[in-house]
């Protein structure tokens, strides 16, 4: 008995240690399953009769609708990840909000968590609806994602954060890309001589402040001038279109032109509207800026500069598009932050020349011109750099 004691007390140490193991398990596990509280359901309604009440759906009933409608309680401390299969142009409305549009036949992953923030839940709920202009969406491919496979997304693929950038339409870059490059071909083959003395690196790095730095002996509103700034305008709103991958977060944008996160080439062809009026209006604005301060004589000298520097910088914009197209895959992160260096540098390095050349003429110490200086280059750039870049 003596010698058995120790055996037992060691069986009873196991024992008590297996035991101890089993209600730890659990514990280490309970990410597997997570309570799922934002979840959808297969009660859809549809609108009914001339007061619009929602009445439940049935399916052989209403098989006109082409809009399906379901209340969510929607808990905002967790993601709300929903999965479907969708023709082209279905839309999703929360609270009669587009939050989404297919641009093609594919299957979709939504977070509608995200598209709740500034909108007031009614009672405790959002509304969502599901619309297709030419046929009654198919409602029963909508599931929920479990919470389990996003927890080993992050951990073994990519953050949440860039999980957006997976529907953008990469075909319609493919499509501008190629524009731009006919562009560009059409003003070397059109337009030789301007297209040489644009795109010139010697004239760019030793410029003289005396000579028509730009397409000499034309006006501003020239084809081949038109065609500069066209192409320079396609290129940059790719790559703002590419940086805003999520139209919604561009609060400015949002406001004037509200348009799904799907519909990538509205959102390119708007920028490239918004940038070629804007690269267009800058004369304007300094003809203004140049009367109120009294240097008529530097509005010129100062807009040639203006333009010149930035169709140069925004002949290297497609390369860096190349770039995001081939790489944002493997590493978005890092193609996010070449993507907004290169447009913050576009800007930035404009401006500066601005400022080195009217230098050559007048020197930007004295505080008038300085000052006007500031007016017209160095708040537009914040602006713009704000709306663009720090924005998203």
């Amino acid at each position: 008995m003596h010698r058995a004691f120790p055996k037992y007390k060691f069986t009873f140490l196991i024992l008590f240690i297996v035991w101890l193991g089993a209600w730890q398990v659990p514990v280490q596990g309970q990410v597997l399953p997570l309570e799922q509280k934002n979840t959808i359901t297969g009660n859809w309604l549809v609108q009914h009769g001339e007061g619009g009440q929602l009445v439940p759906y049935v399916t052989n009933q209403h098989a006109n609708y082409n809009a399906l409608h379901q209340w969510l309680p929607i808990a905002q401390a967790q993601p709300f990840n929903i999965a479907f299969a969708a023709p082209q142009d279905l839309c999703l409305f929360l609270n009669n909000r587009l939050v989404f549009k297919a641009d093609s036949a594919a299957n979709y992953t939504l977070d509608l968590t995200k598209f709740t923030q500034g909108t007031e839940p009614v009672e405790g709920k959002y509304l969502l609806t599901v619309w297709h202009p030419a046929q009654q969406p198919t409602v029963s491919t909508f599931r929920n994602v479990a919470l389990m496979a996003d927890s080993r997304q992050e951990a073994d693929q990519r953050p949440l954060s860039v999980q957006v950038r997976e529907y953008v339409n990469q075909n319609a870059f493919i499509i501008f890309m190629l524009l731009i490059g006919l562009i560009y071909g059409l003003l070397r083959v059109s337009y030789p001589a301007d297209f040489k003395s644009q795109f010139d690196p010697n004239r760019f790095l030793h410029s003289n402040p005396q000579e028509d730095m730009y397409s000499v002996g034309k006006p501003v509103g020239a084809v081949s001038n038109m065609l500069f700034v066209l192409a320079f305008s396609l290129s940059l709103a790719l790559l703002i279109a590419a940086i805003h991958t999520n139209v919604q977060h561009v609060r400015l944008f949002n406001r004037l032109f509200p348009v799904s996160e799907a519909d990538i080439t509205t959102k390119i062809l708007f920028y490239t509207l918004v940038i070629f009026s804007i690269v267009l209006l800058k004369y304007v604005f300094l003809k203004v800026m140049s009367f109120v301060f009294g240097l008529e004589q530097l509005v010129q000298l100062q807009y040639r500069e203006f333009l010149r520097s930035l169709l140069f910088m925004g002949l290297f914009l497609p390369l860096v598009m190349l770039l995001y197209l081939s790489l944002n895959a493997m590493m978005p992160e890092a193609i996010l932050l070449i993507s907004s260096l290169a447009v913050s540098l576009v800007l930035v390095i404009t401006i500066l020349r601005v400022f080195y050349t009217v230098n050559k003429k007048a020197s930007v110490i004295n505080l008038h011109l300085f000052s006007y200086l500031c007016a017209t280059e160095v708040i537009p750039l914040a602006i713009m750099l704000e709306l663009i870049v720090f924005n998203f």
